[in-house]
């Protein structure tokens, strides 16, 4: 490769995303050079050695690629006052630079950087001032020093500095000790990344190290597809393929990572799918957190379900009484379930669409505070503890505000209801527990003392937690507490043709499309690019139209994946052009080639903030944002604070949100739903998706595509094979351990 060394004259373009950067440089020896690549860009004045080679552009003519630099500080009076008065040291601008190269002269750069104390001697800085100099051309130093070494070792621009802002000037430093650090503590650099730098930096294939966090990672990722352990053939399988070595290695890695106490191995006691080589026993490998939440989540399960309950004081008048208050008349079914909820300490209520799930919560709060109990509702999602309180007429929050999910000083972010100060509730309501993850749960069962009476309620039917585990199933599965299945559909809800259409999908049967428009509409389309824009259409145009739908507010888009024309990200391209296109005097702010938000805009938070106060899922819309300084303020639906504003750092937690996944809508209602479903989106055809779409909508439901991919839906009930024992440890009595562990992971 070519070496180029000069000074920087002129900085043309810088991109902050994607790092891209074209500058001028005055040669060492005489002459300028263009030079372009992805890096953070040297200031004005400073000398710089690139490395790289020359290229021939059709349009710019003659540039110089780098691929990295290396800076060389500026060595005369002139190149010091240029340097500093580029602005790139914060509080720092011209007259400032001439001040400081006249009183240090060539010493000033090692004064700002190492005695700080004596820039006090230029008049007008003063203590704060001067080590707020000292501090921001440090940073900027860092910054450049670990971008250069994080892309001289094959790291993107955009990774690199999500790293810097993680450690700051250590990076280098620890990275070079433990890289494998950055898969579990950067969020978006996983392990690939991290074994890119390690194998960089000279790591061996079978490392200790390498070997252990490949592992982790495979079984994180498996979590991520709501897995709790993974058997060991196939982890063996999947690591060998990842790691490049042979299943030997493999098994040391799980030994090693064992002992160390990051996995545990468990044998199995039914055998798995899948064909198992006979020198690899029957084992289940899951990550030691996992393995201590299941464990302990069946074991305070049954504690709660044997626990002796204090009999409720209800007299026969009771349930007359609470059905007279809550205006309320209960089936027969219902009224033996409610007899059922008053004796045990755990329940779980299942029922689809119209069923009578919400009519017969009622009953029970009703009937608890006749009793005199103490009654807490909670759902997982925000919009669905919304609805649990619109239904129920009490207050519900949060499953993590419920248990005080805040910071604290020296342990960071935790649940502060736990077994030390368990909730005051002598009942505990979850709705929508199919949300429910095995890691949630297991945290809502450590704040319950014995004798807490804990009821579920959800629809078993519908897609399974986004997390690992599947609690309400395994649960129903196991039959060691009581469950009320509600099957008989209420005759107000029975005329609504999107309640029967479920019910129908639910049973395998083909949904009812009636010609014209209505509650329930199917609407045809060929191809992608047909269905693609059906779906514009529906939004923008005819549903606002012929219903009165806001098409940002009412009307939300599902699809089964991300990807493709008619994907959730395309979708959400061609809705935002035609809902919130660029026009004169709307801002807006571009992340690069794909994204740009726009004041208006409808997102979606993609992951647990907690100290926003925002969560994965969360829909709001975009109020304002300031191109010049990145920060986006978004306004979530039900937020009473106001605003919530993001840095540009933190725009990687957001997406649009005019289309979602189906798996993204799960908890949530819309006045209506369009759903995409194509034969291009068999991998994830299936029953239980367009049930939970479909259930998703109240007052309507269009669905675009072809009749084939809709019974290829309906007829798929084969569901996601989930590995977790859950059901299993509660059917063999799992007990509590003698040591109990704290929160063991920050679980979302």
């Amino acid at each position: 490769m070519a070496e180029l060394t000069g000074t920087v004259e002129r900085l043309t373009f810088h991109n902050a995303d994607t790092q891209y950067t074209v500058l001028r440089l005055r040669l060492e020896g005489g002459g300028q050079a263009t030079v372009v690549g992805h890096f953070p860009p040297p200031a004005v004045g400073e000398d710089v050695s690139f490395t790289g080679e020359w290229v021939s552009h059709p349009t710019y003519g003659r540039q110089f690629r780098a691929a990295y630099y290396e800076l060389r500080r500026p060595s005369t009076l002139a190149g010091i006052e240029r340097y500093l008065a580029s602005g790139v040291v914060k509080g720092v601008g011209p007259a400032l630079a001439a001040r400081l190269v006249e009183r240090f002269g060539l010493e000033t750069l090692e004064v700002m950087e190492k005695d700080p104390e004596r820039l006090r001697e230029v008049p007008g800085i003063g203590p704060t001032k001067a080590e707020a100099i000292h501090r921001a051309f440090a940073g900027e130093a860092g910054l450049r020093e670990v971008m250069i070494f994080l892309q001289g070792h094959g790291i993107g621009p955009a990774a690199a500095a999500r790293i810097y802002r993680t450690y700051g000037a250590d990076a280098v430093a620890l990275l070079r000790e433990n890289p494998y650090r950055l898969a579990e503590e950067v969020f978006g650099v996983g392990f690939k990344t991290a074994d890119r730098l390690a194998r960089s930096l000279g790591l061996p294939a079978d490392a200790p190290a390498r070997l252990e966090a490949g592992l982790v990672y495979l079984l994180r990722q498996c979590a991520g597809e709501g897995h709790l352990y993974v058997p060991l053939h196939q982890l063996v399988r999947a690591g060998a393929t990842l790691l490049a070595v042979e299943p030997e290695r493999v098994l040391a890695g799980v030994q090693s990572a064992a002992g160390r106490g990051l996995l545990v191995r468990e044998a199995l006691g039914r055998p798995e799918e899948g064909e198992e080589p006979p020198e690899v026993p029957k084992e289940a490998v899951y990550l030691a957190p996992f393995h201590h939440a299941e464990r302990e989540t069946a074991a305070r399960l049954l504690a709660l379900a044997r626990f002796p309950l204090r009999p409720l004081l209800l007299g026969p008048a009771a349930l007359a009484e609470a059905e007279a208050a809550g205006n309320l008349h209960l089936a027969r079914a219902q009224r033996a379930a409610l007899e059922t909820a008053l004796e045990a300490g755990v329940l779980v209520i299942t029922g689809g669409p119209g069923t009578g799930k919400t009519t017969l919560l009622r009953q029970l709060i009703q009937l608890f505070r006749l009793a005199g109990v103490a009654v807490l509702l909670a759902a997982p999602t925000g919009r669905a503890a919304k609805r649990l309180s619109e239904a129920a007429g009490e207050e519900a929050k949060t499953v993590h505000r419920l248990l005080e999910y805040t910071y604290s000083e020296g342990e960071g972010m935790r649940f502060q209801r736990n077994l030390e100060r368990p909730l005051e509730a002598g009942v505990v309501v979850v709705d929508e527990a199919s949300m429910l993850d095995l890691p949630l749960t297991y945290h809502l069962l450590r704040a319950l003392r014995r004798g807490t009476r804990l009821i579920l309620v959800g629809d078993v039917d519908q897609l399974p937690a986004v997390g690992p585990g599947n609690v309400l199933r395994d649960l129903i599965e196991s039959k060691v507490v009581p469950t009320v299945r509600l099957t008989e559909v209420f005759r107000q809800a029975a005329e609504s043709l999107i309640v029967t259409n479920a019910h129908r999908i639910n049973a395998g049967r083909y949904p009812e499309l009636p010609r014209g428009e209505g509650e329930f509409v199917h609407v045809p389309a060929g191809t992608p690019g047909e269905a693609a824009a059906v779906v514009v259409d529906l939004v923008t145009r005819r549903l606002p139209s012929n219903c009165g739908f806001n098409p940002v507010d009412d009307v939300q888009v599902l699809a089964p994946m991300r990807r493709g024309e008619c994907g959730v990200d395309n979708l959400n391209h061609l809705l935002q052009e035609a809902l919130n296109p660029p026009r004169p005097g709307l801002p807006e702010l571009r992340l690069g080639p794909e994204t740009v938000f726009r004041v208006g805009d409808k997102v979606m938070q993609i992951r647990n903030n907690y100290k926003k106060g925002v969560f994965n899922g969360d829909i709001g819309r975009i109020r304002d944002l300031d191109p010049e300084e990145g920060t986006v303020f978004v306004e979530f639906a039900g937020a009473t604070d106001g605003p919530v504003p993001y840095d540009r750092p933190e725009l990687d937690e957001l997406v649009l949100s005019y289309a979602i996944t189906v798996h993204k809508a799960q908890g949530s209602e819309y006045p209506a739903v369009v759903l995409p479903l194509l034969t291009q989106h068999y991998l994830m055809l299936q029953r239980n998706l367009l049930y939970t779409a479909v259930t998703r909508a109240r007052r309507h439901v269009a669905l675009v595509g072809s009749p084939k991919a809709i019974a290829l839906a309906v007829r798929n009930n084969r569901r996601e094979r989930r590995y977790t024992r859950l059901s299993e440890r509660l059917r063999q009595g799992e007990r509590i351990s003698p040591a109990i562990q704290p929160d063991l992971l920050p679980f979302s």
